[in-house]
């Protein structure tokens, strides 16, 4: 399918969309620009797309993109979060998963709560 740029601060990276209809809709909405939030090593931010879960899952993986209904957010995973059993990454309630980022943790770590964070279709 697509891929979408993201940007937040300094860094930059992009992430492949799949065939779903959620990242159908969020491919619509570009541009977006939301403010980033962090839960544990999830960076997540409100979108003005709100659907119901395609394929519901709490299965995740570093490198995921995922949709989540219950606050209308784009969510990156990319280490533990307070809900993680282990050291997988785990959604605080079940998502659709959007896509894929082979962003590197290291740099995701950079995103700051509270930063200004833009969506957009890569060139």
């Amino acid at each position: 399918m697509a891929t979408i740029t993201i940007q937040c601060s300094a860094i930059q990276f992009d992430v492949a969309l799949n065939q779903t209809q959620t990242a159908e809709a969020i491919l619509k909405a570009l541009p977006i620009e939301s403010i980033a939030e962090r839960w544990g090593e999830e960076i997540y931010f409100e979108i003005p797309v709100k659907m119901k879960n395609e394929k519901p899952t709490l299965e995740v993986s570093i490198g995921d993109v995922g949709y989540w209904p219950d606050g209308h957010c784009f969510c990156i995973f990319f280490g533990k979060t307070p809900a993680s059993r282990k050291n997988e990454p785990r959604p605080a309630s079940e998502v659709t998963l959007i896509g894929k980022t082979d962003a590197s943790p290291v740099l995701l770590r950079k995103v700051r709560e509270g930063e200004k964070i833009t969506v957009n279709r890569t060139p």
